[in-house]
């Protein structure tokens, strides 16, 4: 972070003695009056914490613009190690940590096609779109490598203001679906801009893409398993030490630096830290937060959340002050009008984008779910959607568009400053814009009352074929005869072509009753609330 305003504000023992103390002091100030307008526009679900922290953002860059004369409408310098570092775990823990577990493994298959195969589909789009266009608009010198990481910086889609406009109890299966995507589209987004940049362009070859993707697996699948081992350890080592008897503190304590831990090891490793914190989190609200006091498990669920909803305002609101950065639209070698045209390019590139992988896999999906009466179809008004309220950008393209185009929040390279202010009015637009529209368009589309009583009456149904005993039965059993067990594998088998996310989910829960629960913590099936 940088000193920003303070050579322009103050001139004094204090600001020479400690020069950063100034416009900390500033922005948690600032920050705070963020919270209360938030509090006071919380009736207004037009207006949510998102739009409302980059808008007191805004005007405070105009006061500090004034201020200074002009010079800088900053209080405090970015720097993308302080975003990936310090603001994003909490928020992606936090994710994982609240997520109704249930709603989402059972649409486990359609958020992953969501989060990694519309990834895919979109930073091809977006990339080869501005590559065919930015030379068209008079905006050169982009390198491949640029063109790449442009792609995978625009198809991360902003949880945040999504789920603030979303409601889990009115709408289960879009959040779910939305929540999900959000989380495993910023970890795709990130694991495959990191591989962009292991690309060697000098030597493409035949073999690149599928290097590429090897690489994206890897990052991948070592990360999940890294963040499930940390969480599985941590359950183990409260349910065995019990920390509690003695000191609830503890708990809280082991509980954030082992969930900090997991982010920080996948950092040290080069894996994707947002995963491994992500599946940490589910896996430590799933096993671990049986294996603590009440108190500490009612504590640590505000706790994360406060840690998550501070990181987030934080952000945002630095979104704010950062549109108004003299230096960068100066730098820039774009003219307003070159500007409005590129952001409008990037910003077409991201509806369509987007529409190509949602519409088409949301018909895949129920294709593959016809044979399930459990699972809700996607209907055409779920899928319109679906695309408009993952067609925000925020915090994770901010930090990726600083990585790839600034040093440390400074450019001097007009190209490159050219990129940011591009994105920072990508973001801007989409998150006003289509967050002042979406839950407009979500009322029109799927009315209060039909929602409300839908959702009751999904609460309501019961599994078809998956009777309360059976969910305790094991797959195979010794005390049968073979004949019994070879048709309960024949059965199991049929089922599972015919509704594979059911069945994977109905014998997930017997193996973890049987084998999981007792070792890592956790209520048996019949005591537990829906999660």
């Amino acid at each position: 972070m940088g000193v920003g305003i303070t050579e322009f504000l103050w001139k004094n023992e204090l600001a020479a003695e400690h020069p950063q103390v100034i416009p900390i002091s500033v922005f948690i100030a600032i920050l705070c009056l963020c919270l209360v307008i938030g509090h006071l526009l919380e009736e207004n679900r037009w207006v949510n914490e998102s739009i409302t922290a980059i808008l007191v953002g805004a005007v405070s860059g105009t006061v500090i613009l004034l201020i200074s004369k002009g010079k800088s409408s900053h209080i405090l310098v970015f720097d993308e190690e302080l975003f990936f570092i310090y603001l994003l775990p909490p928020i992606i823990f936090n994710a994982g940590f609240q997520v109704k577990k249930k709603k989402f493994f059972h649409n486990f298959l359609t958020i992953m096609s969501f989060g990694v195969i519309g990834v895919f589909i979109s930073t091809v789009i977006i990339s080869f779109g501005t590559w065919w266009l930015f030379p068209k608009l008079g905006f050169k010198g982009l390198s491949a490598r640029d063109y790449l990481a442009i792609g995978t910086i625009f198809s991360s889609t902003d949880t945040v203001c999504t789920l603030q406009i979303l409601h889990q109890d009115e709408t289960p299966l879009l959040y779910s679906l939305v929540f999900g995507e959000g989380v495993v589209n910023d970890a795709t987004s990130v694991v495959l801009f990191n591989a962009v940049q292991k690309i060697h362009f000098e030597s493409l070859n035949g073999w690149t893409a599928l290097q590429v993707f090897g690489n994206f697996l890897y990052l991948f699948s070592t990360s999940t398993i890294l963040g499930i081992a940390v969480g599985l350890i941590t359950a183990f080592v409260l349910k065995t030490l019990y920390f509690g008897r003695h000191s609830t503190t503890r708990e809280l304590a082991i509980m954030v630096l082992m969930a900090y831990l997991s982010y920080m090891l996948a950092e040290l490793f080069s894996l994707s830290g947002i995963l491994t914190v992500f599946f940490c989190g589910v896996l430590m609200s799933h096993y671990a937060s049986y294996n603590v006091t009440e108190s500490s498990r009612i504590t640590s669920r505000h706790v994360f959340a406060m840690m998550s909803f501070i990181a987030e305002t934080f952000i945002f609101l630095y979104v704010g002050t950062d549109a108004l950065d003299v230096t960068k639209w100066k730098t820039s070698s774009l003219s307003v009008g070159g500007t409005l045209g590129v952001s409008s390019v990037i910003t077409a590139f991201v509806l369509l984008g987007r529409a190509a992988f949602v519409f088409p896999l949301s018909v895949l999906t129920n294709f593959m779910n016809r044979h399930t009466e459990r699972n809700e179809s996607i209907t055409f008004k779920h899928q319109v959607i679906i695309w408009w309220a993952g067609l925000m950008r925020g915090a994770v393209s901010i930090a990726l568009a600083f990585k790839q185009f600034t040093y440390s929040g400074v450019t001097l390279d007009p190209v490159n400053a050219a990129m940011v202010t591009n994105t920072t009015i990508v973001v801007l637009f989409t998150t006003l814009v289509f967050g002042f529209l979406t839950k407009p368009l979500v009322n029109y589309l799927l009315p209060h009352d039909a929602s409300h009583n839908n959702t009751g009456n999904r609460g309501k149904r019961t599994e078809p074929g998956s009777p309360k005993e059976d969910a305790t039965l094991p797959l195979l059993s010794f005390d049968e005869s073979a004949s019994t067990n070879f048709n309960r594998a024949k059965d199991s088998i049929s089922l599972l072509m015919e509704q594979p996310v059911y069945t994977i989910h109905r014998y997930w829960r017997k193996f973890d009753d049987k084998y999981m629960r007792p070792i890592f913590g956790g209520p048996r099936r019949e005591n537990q609330p829906e999660c």
